[in-house]
Protein backbone atom coordinates (compact mmCIF):
# COMPACT_ATOMS: atom_id res chain seq x y z
CA UNK A 1 0.00 0.00 0.00
CA UNK A 2 1.22 3.61 -0.87
CA UNK A 3 1.67 4.64 2.57
CA UNK A 4 1.36 8.38 1.06
CA UNK A 5 -2.56 7.56 1.20
CA UNK A 6 -2.68 5.74 4.58
CA UNK A 7 -3.61 9.45 6.40
CA UNK A 8 -6.09 9.97 4.06
CA UNK A 9 -7.57 6.35 4.25
CA UNK A 10 -7.40 6.15 8.46
CA UNK A 11 -9.13 9.66 7.81
CA UNK A 12 -11.99 8.83 5.63
CA UNK A 13 -12.24 5.32 7.69
CA UNK A 14 -12.85 7.13 11.37
CA UNK A 15 -15.83 9.65 9.49
CA UNK A 16 -17.18 6.43 8.69
CA UNK A 17 -17.37 4.76 12.12
CA UNK A 18 -17.81 7.77 13.97
CA UNK A 19 -21.33 8.12 15.44
CA UNK A 20 -22.12 11.15 13.84
CA UNK A 21 -21.99 8.94 10.88
CA UNK A 22 -24.54 6.48 11.43
CA UNK A 23 -27.83 6.37 10.64
CA UNK A 24 -29.96 8.50 12.61
CA UNK A 25 -34.11 9.34 13.63
CA UNK A 26 -35.59 11.01 10.44
CA UNK A 27 -37.03 14.06 12.11
CA UNK A 28 -39.44 14.44 9.28
CA UNK A 29 -40.84 10.72 10.24
CA UNK A 30 -41.29 12.23 13.72
CA UNK A 31 -43.10 14.92 13.02
CA UNK A 32 -45.51 13.45 10.67
CA UNK A 33 -46.04 10.73 13.46
CA UNK A 34 -47.09 13.67 15.90
CA UNK A 35 -49.02 15.30 13.55
CA UNK A 36 -50.66 12.03 12.55
CA UNK A 37 -51.47 11.26 16.57
CA UNK A 38 -52.62 14.68 17.32
CA UNK A 39 -55.33 14.85 14.24
CA UNK A 40 -56.63 11.50 16.32
CA UNK A 41 -56.72 13.41 19.62
CA UNK A 42 -59.00 16.11 17.86
CA UNK A 43 -61.14 14.12 16.29
CA UNK A 44 -64.35 14.89 16.88
CA UNK A 45 -63.59 18.40 18.83
CA UNK A 46 -66.10 21.61 17.70
CA UNK A 47 -65.32 24.18 15.42
CA UNK A 48 -62.21 24.05 13.30
CA UNK A 49 -58.81 22.45 14.30
CA UNK A 50 -55.12 24.00 13.46
CA UNK A 51 -52.09 21.90 14.00
CA UNK A 52 -48.45 23.02 14.08
CA UNK A 53 -45.96 20.78 14.82
CA UNK A 54 -42.43 22.27 15.77
CA UNK A 55 -39.63 21.03 13.70
CA UNK A 56 -37.56 18.18 15.44
CA UNK A 57 -33.85 18.51 15.84
CA UNK A 58 -32.44 17.78 12.80
CA UNK A 59 -28.97 16.55 14.18
CA UNK A 60 -30.32 14.17 16.56
CA UNK A 61 -28.70 11.46 17.69
CA UNK A 62 -30.80 8.96 17.74
CA UNK A 63 -31.16 5.66 15.94
CA UNK A 64 -33.52 5.32 13.82
CA UNK A 65 -36.76 3.48 14.82
CA UNK A 66 -39.51 0.77 13.45
CA UNK A 67 -42.52 2.09 14.69
CA UNK A 68 -42.63 5.83 16.69
CA UNK A 69 -44.95 5.78 19.46
CA UNK A 70 -46.40 9.48 20.11
CA UNK A 71 -48.07 10.13 23.97
CA UNK A 72 -49.21 13.47 25.55
CA UNK A 73 -47.72 13.30 29.07
CA UNK A 74 -49.53 12.40 32.02
CA UNK A 75 -52.27 15.35 33.04
CA UNK A 76 -52.02 17.32 29.55
CA UNK A 77 -54.25 17.06 26.61
CA UNK A 78 -54.49 18.28 22.92
CA UNK A 79 -55.13 22.21 23.23
CA UNK A 80 -53.15 25.05 22.97
CA UNK A 81 -49.13 24.76 23.54
CA UNK A 82 -48.31 21.55 24.01
CA UNK A 83 -45.17 19.22 24.36
CA UNK A 84 -45.68 15.66 23.01
CA UNK A 85 -43.38 12.44 23.80
CA UNK A 86 -42.16 10.08 20.96
CA UNK A 87 -41.28 6.88 22.05
CA UNK A 88 -39.13 3.98 20.28
CA UNK A 89 -39.10 0.51 21.80
CA UNK A 90 -37.22 -1.02 18.71
CA UNK A 91 -34.49 -1.58 17.89
CA UNK A 92 -33.22 0.45 20.55
CA UNK A 93 -35.81 1.75 23.13
CA UNK A 94 -35.55 5.81 23.35
CA UNK A 95 -37.64 8.87 24.28
CA UNK A 96 -37.47 12.62 22.46
CA UNK A 97 -40.22 15.30 23.21
CA UNK A 98 -41.14 18.08 20.66
CA UNK A 99 -43.22 21.04 20.97
CA UNK A 100 -46.22 21.67 18.65
CA UNK A 101 -49.62 23.96 18.89
CA UNK A 102 -53.48 22.90 19.00
CA UNK A 103 -56.10 25.94 18.11
CA UNK A 104 -59.15 25.30 18.03
CA UNK A 105 -61.63 28.26 15.82
CA UNK A 106 -65.00 28.24 17.17
CA UNK A 107 -68.20 30.11 18.83
CA UNK A 108 -68.06 31.10 22.41
CA UNK A 109 -70.49 33.30 24.84
CA UNK A 110 -69.92 36.61 25.62
CA UNK A 111 -71.74 39.19 27.52
CA UNK A 112 -73.76 41.38 25.48
CA UNK A 113 -74.09 44.37 28.07
CA UNK A 114 -72.83 44.68 31.80
CA UNK A 115 -74.03 42.30 33.83
CA UNK A 116 -74.86 42.94 37.28
CA UNK A 117 -74.41 39.80 40.57
CA UNK A 118 -77.03 38.02 40.80
CA UNK A 119 -79.25 39.14 37.96
CA UNK A 120 -80.93 36.57 35.57
CA UNK A 121 -79.30 36.11 32.33
CA UNK A 122 -81.98 37.07 29.24
CA UNK A 123 -81.51 36.33 25.66
CA UNK A 124 -80.50 39.91 25.19
CA UNK A 125 -77.63 39.75 27.79
CA UNK A 126 -75.31 37.47 25.95
CA UNK A 127 -73.74 37.12 22.29
CA UNK A 128 -71.94 34.58 20.56
CA UNK A 129 -68.15 35.57 18.75
CA UNK A 130 -66.17 33.21 16.81
CA UNK A 131 -62.15 32.90 17.86
CA UNK A 132 -59.64 30.38 19.43
CA UNK A 133 -60.87 28.77 22.16
CA UNK A 134 -57.83 27.42 23.28
CA UNK A 135 -56.66 30.89 24.20
CA UNK A 136 -59.37 31.39 26.53
CA UNK A 137 -60.18 30.71 30.46
CA UNK A 138 -61.18 27.08 30.58
CA UNK A 139 -65.07 26.11 30.72
CA UNK A 140 -65.83 28.86 28.75
CA UNK A 141 -69.55 28.38 27.06
CA UNK A 142 -70.98 27.99 23.75
CA UNK A 143 -74.29 27.87 23.68
CA UNK A 144 -77.11 31.01 24.86
CA UNK A 145 -79.09 27.99 26.72
CA UNK A 146 -76.14 26.91 28.72
CA UNK A 147 -76.81 30.92 30.30
CA UNK A 148 -80.14 32.14 29.63
CA UNK A 149 -81.91 31.64 32.94
CA UNK A 150 -79.32 31.56 35.18
CA UNK A 151 -77.97 33.44 38.02
CA UNK A 152 -74.90 35.47 37.97
CA UNK A 153 -72.40 34.74 40.72
CA UNK A 154 -70.91 38.25 40.38
CA UNK A 155 -70.83 41.14 38.38
CA UNK A 156 -69.47 40.49 34.63
CA UNK A 157 -68.18 43.21 32.14
CA UNK A 158 -69.44 43.62 28.86
CA UNK A 159 -67.25 41.70 26.38
CA UNK A 160 -66.25 38.98 29.17
CA UNK A 161 -66.43 35.34 27.51
CA UNK A 162 -68.71 33.95 29.89
CA UNK A 163 -67.70 30.52 32.26
CA UNK A 164 -69.58 27.87 34.03
CA UNK A 165 -68.16 29.02 37.32
CA UNK A 166 -70.06 32.53 36.82
CA UNK A 167 -73.25 31.33 36.92
CA UNK A 168 -75.43 29.31 38.88
CA UNK A 169 -78.96 27.74 38.10
CA UNK A 170 -82.04 29.49 39.83
CA UNK A 171 -82.72 28.32 43.40
CA UNK A 172 -85.21 25.24 42.86
CA UNK A 173 -85.50 24.87 46.86
CA UNK A 174 -86.11 28.10 49.30
CA UNK A 175 -84.80 28.45 52.76
CA UNK A 176 -87.71 28.58 54.90
CA UNK A 177 -89.92 27.09 52.23
CA UNK A 178 -91.79 22.88 52.77
CA UNK A 179 -90.01 20.53 50.28
CA UNK A 180 -90.55 17.04 49.66
CA UNK A 181 -87.80 14.35 50.76
CA UNK A 182 -86.95 11.81 48.71
CA UNK A 183 -85.19 8.61 49.72
CA UNK A 184 -85.09 5.70 46.96
CA UNK A 185 -83.45 2.56 46.39
CA UNK A 186 -83.64 -0.93 44.81
CA UNK A 187 -87.27 -1.40 45.49
CA UNK A 188 -88.52 1.07 47.36
CA UNK A 189 -88.91 4.97 47.12
CA UNK A 190 -90.23 6.49 50.41
CA UNK A 191 -91.15 10.25 50.74
CA UNK A 192 -91.80 12.75 53.37
CA UNK A 193 -92.23 16.46 53.83
CA UNK A 194 -89.45 19.04 55.92
CA UNK A 195 -88.20 22.55 56.09
CA UNK A 196 -85.29 23.79 53.84
CA UNK A 197 -82.74 25.25 56.12
CA UNK A 198 -81.12 26.79 52.98
CA UNK A 199 -81.08 27.84 49.09
CA UNK A 200 -79.76 25.59 46.75
CA UNK A 201 -80.15 25.23 43.18
CA UNK A 202 -80.60 21.68 41.17
CA UNK A 203 -77.76 19.62 42.39
CA UNK A 204 -76.41 21.86 45.50
CA UNK A 205 -76.41 20.46 49.03
CA UNK A 206 -79.80 21.58 51.31
CA UNK A 207 -80.07 20.79 54.85
CA UNK A 208 -83.69 19.91 55.72
CA UNK A 209 -85.33 20.01 58.94
CA UNK A 210 -87.71 17.52 59.42
CA UNK A 211 -90.92 17.03 61.70
CA UNK A 212 -89.18 15.46 64.67
CA UNK A 213 -86.35 17.75 64.54
CA UNK A 214 -84.16 15.58 62.70
CA UNK A 215 -81.73 18.11 60.38
CA UNK A 216 -80.88 15.74 57.71
CA UNK A 217 -79.11 16.58 53.86
CA UNK A 218 -79.91 15.81 50.41
CA UNK A 219 -79.12 17.52 46.99
CA UNK A 220 -81.44 19.64 45.91
CA UNK A 221 -83.80 18.46 42.61
CA UNK A 222 -85.04 20.62 39.20
CA UNK A 223 -88.69 19.62 40.34
CA UNK A 224 -87.76 21.32 43.94
CA UNK A 225 -87.85 18.08 45.88
CA UNK A 226 -84.43 16.81 47.99
CA UNK A 227 -83.11 13.47 47.55
CA UNK A 228 -81.71 12.20 50.84
CA UNK A 229 -77.63 12.12 50.58
CA UNK A 230 -75.83 8.67 51.86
Amino acid sequence: MNTSLRPAWLLIAGLLLAPGALAQQDPVAVQDSVQAFLERETHGLPGQVQIRVGPFDARNQLPPCAALVPFLPAGTRAWGQVNVGVRCDSPVTWTAYTQAQVKVFGAYLVAARPLRAAQIVGHTDVDLREGDLTALPDNVLNDPTQAIGHHTRFAVAAGAPLRATMLRMPDAVRQGRDVQVVSAGTGFRVSAEGRALNNAAPGEAVRVRMPNGQIVNGVARADGSVELAF
